[in-house]
């Protein structure tokens, strides 16, 4: 799929973040209406429904397969859910490759950040403000109580627009038809209701900001820097703004809440400003980043020195400068503190610049002091395979699966070095597993009827194989069972 075209598809799933209901958290205190909203839709259910988009999400390309980023928004998103009503209610917080200014809630607790959004704030408590803006959504039931209010409808567009984003990677033209035509119905009252919703999660947001030992002021001056870009943007208005209007009295409420409080100066963590700095590190060409940080490092314009050194290495690893980036990186190492992401980025230098075995042994030790870093996690395996070292990485991938079952960049790099071992079995399973990370229940369905063709696993690496498979191929029949009906109503050729 053309990046255009993903793009585009991903744009509507922000609609279906506006219509689907939201999961709510243990202990929560509610209108009336919120026992209403969870008949419509169970907890259950909107977590299906959750991990189907997140699946759809993975196969359009819009996910940003980045482990320093997403570590770093859900470490950050959970200190706020701790500080919520939510504590014990399932979260993932992720980023999205894009520009543009959005964040959203998907239903089941997903919550996404735009690479533009995160880069727009200046501060960790200005982001902090909108993921706990958009937690607050969530624990607020807010589309769950505007489809109890208006049950039919609602559920007849929720549906249309679930099929159209299920058929999007067939039908890509009829998708955007769909979701269009399932849009249209309900735009009027999503509008008219989103303002108390606004105004709700401000209020909710705030609290859990102040519990989590942020800035309050910062939701106050993150609402107002949002507001002046509709001056710059003007038609162009940015998706965040479409879908979360920014009003004077919703910021005039934020300043309120904020003068009730005392001062509180909160600084910066230093994974912010990393996490930053690698995404800056990402913006145009190589050598445009590796200009920004010369210049912000000759002028001395920064916040963090540590952090735009990092980012000039990271860029001089994107232009593959590696004779330079070497140098840059032992400049970092004696000016900055230890940190987990320097050891990552220490590691691809030297592995890129050819001193494998010495990156080998530094992820060794990294990951004594960083065990939970997945970004080592990833790195360190990844090079023993480069290494030839298949055996030691299967060792230790199949140790970190016991952690990370889910994980689906672990099973791909198992897949890679069962693989070079000529281990058929173990490759295409978890192969099939990687795919269902993907959401691509039929290749992996294909995966594991390789593996059971392969003949050189154990009984108890068939039997497994064999259940797996029934399994997905049950998922699928329920899926298609689901959507089939409504798929013929709503997307006729």
């Amino acid at each position: 799929m053309r990046l255009s075209t993903r793009r585009a598809l991903f744009a509507h799933l922000f609609v279906i973040a506006g219509l689907l209901p939201a999961q709510s958290g243990p202990g929560q205190t509610l209108p009336e209406l919120g026992d209403s909203s969870q008949a419509v839709i169970s907890p259950a259910q909107e977590r299906k429904l959750g991990e189907a988009t997140m699946r759809q999400v993975h196969a359009s390309g819009a996910y940003l397969d980045d482990p320093e980023v997403n570590a770093y928004l859900n470490n950050l998103g959970h200190r706020l859910v701790l500080a919520s009503s939510a504590s014990k209610q399932d979260f993932q917080f992720f980023a999205v490759d894009d520009p543009s200014i959005n964040a959203f809630a998907l239903p089941g607790g997903f919550v996404a950040v735009h690479t533009g959004l995160l880069l727009m704030t200046q501060n960790e408590s200005e982001l902090a403000s909108v993921l706990a803006h958009e937690i607050s959504h969530v624990t607020q039931l807010h589309i769950a109580r505007q489809i109890a209010g208006e049950t039919k409808n609602q559920l007849v567009t929720l549906a249309a627009m679930a099929v159209a984003v299920l058929a999007a990677r067939s039908r890509p033209d009829l998708a955007s038809g769909g979701i269009a035509a399932a849009q249209a119905a309900s735009i009027q009252n999503q509008l008219n209701f989103s303002r108390d919703n606004e105004r709700e999660a401000d209020r909710i947001g705030f609290q859990v900001l102040d519990k989590a030992g942020f800035d309050t002021r910062a939701m106050a001056t993150m609402l107002e820097r949002l507001q002046r870009t509709l001056r710059v943007y003007d038609s162009n208005t940015p998706s965040y703004l479409r879908t979360h209007p920014i009003t004077y009295e919703r910021i005039a409420e934020a300043i309120n809440r904020a003068e009730a409080k005392p001062y509180r100066q909160v600084p910066d963590s230093r994974d912010f400003n990393f996490v930053r700095a690698l995404l800056k590190s990402y913006q145009g060409t190589a050598k445009d980043a590796i200009l920004y940080f010369e210049t912000s490092l000759a002028e001395k314009k920064f916040n963090d020195e540590s952090a735009t050194r990092y980012g000039l290495v990271a860029s001089l690893l994107r232009d593959k400068q590696l004779e330079r980036a070497v140098k840059e990186l032992a400049v970092l190492e004696k000016t900055a503190a230890p940190h987990a992401m320097i050891e990552a980025m220490a590691g691809q230098v030297l592995s890129q610049a050819g001193q494998r075995d010495v990156a080998i042994k530094r992820y060794q030790a990294a990951l004594q002091r960083y065990p939970n870093h997945m970004q080592l996690v990833y790195d360190y395996p990844d090079a023993l395979i480069e290494t030839g070292q298949h055996a030691a990485a299967i060792q230790f991938i199949e140790g970190q699966l016991l952690r990370f079952p889910d994980d689906g960049r672990l099973h791909q790099l198992a897949a890679k070095s069962y693989a070079a071992l000529g281990k058929k079995m173990q490759e295409h399973a978890h192969q099939g597993e990687y795919y269902v990370r993907l959401g691509n229940l039929r290749g992996a369905i294909e995966q594991f009827e390789l593996a059971l063709k392969a003949g050189d696993g154990n009984f108890y690496q068939i039997s497994t194989a064999e259940s797996r498979l029934r399994a997905l191929k049950q998922d699928l029949a329920d899926q298609g069972k689901e959507f089939g009906k409504l798929a013929s109503q709503y997307l006729q050729p």
